[in-house]
């Protein structure tokens, strides 16, 4: 059965195939359910939505169908959240599934975590993975109770990032099936960026840092939009996770 999977999942395309088909032969309940959940990911389903979850910073997150995929490179976000936090509070905006928030309660489990998103389906998703903690169906800071101004020491803010003309050019799991406006940030990738740092300091207490990510070639963009905004700008690339973030320090 093994060796058969891999076969079908390599001829596919799949590059991790041996991988992948442990994971699908693992967690499969039955043959007739593992015989569609390949039929599905050689149709180019993303492999999370099948399973029904994401491994993220050492732990699981649910995942479902209409909802961002966590990728492994966001991790480095959850290190510097992590790094910053201390004893404050923590807001994760454009949350999607809930996964850097999650991260954060499962290492700093006494930490005081909201999550905030647009999209009602990622907003249920991030419910499931964040029972303890409130989660706000906003854009941006829109619904966010206004106590928690000045007064949060990180907020993270995975948004979309891809420029708009390079979505055709994406990987058909992520470009087919995962929603564009997890995806499209505009002309240059950066219309939510610069709508989120424009807001941060009215957010951010003092000393407090907004973390977000961003492609290498976008870096230097992104430094000048936090510096714009009044925040103190360091880009941190992490060369084992292939990720490139941006803190800005109000």
């Amino acid at each position: 059965m093994t060796s058969r999977t891999v076969a079908v999942l390599r001829a596919a395309g799949c590059v991790f195939a041996e991988d992948e088909a442990a994971l699908l032969i693992g967690e499969a309940p039955d043959e007739s359910t593992l015989a569609d959940w390949i039929a599905r990911r050689v149709a180019g389903e993303p492999l999370e939505y099948i399973v029904g979850w994401a491994q993220f910073h050492g732990g699981r997150v649910l995942v479902e169908p209409g909802v961002f995929v966590p990728r492994r490179r966001t991790e480095a976000m959850v290190d510097a959240a992590l790094d910053r936090l201390g004893s404050g509070v923590l807001l994760d905006l454009c949350c999607g599934s809930g996964a850097v928030a999650a991260a954060v309660m499962r290492s700093a489990p006494g930490s005081t975590v909201y999550a905030s998103d647009i999209d009602p389906v990622a907003v249920a998703c991030a419910r499931r993975n964040l029972p303890c903690c409130t989660v706000f169906e906003s854009d941006t800071f829109a619904a966010v109770p206004t106590h928690l101004r000045h007064g949060i020491a990180v907020l993270t803010a995975n948004t979309p990032y891809v420029p708009s003309s390079a979505i055709e050019t994406m990987p058909p799991e992520a470009r087919d099936h995962e929603p564009r406006v997890t995806l499209d940030g505009g002309p240059d990738g950066l219309d939510v960026q610069r709508r989120v740092a424009a807001q941060a300091r009215d957010w951010l207490a003092p000393g407090g840092s907004l973390i977000v990510e961003a492609s290498a070639a976008q870096a230097d963009t992104v430094r000048q939009i936090f510096a714009a905004a009044g925040l103190e700008p360091t880009v941190v690339h992490d060369e084992d996770r292939d990720a490139t973030i941006v803190i800005g320090r109000a």
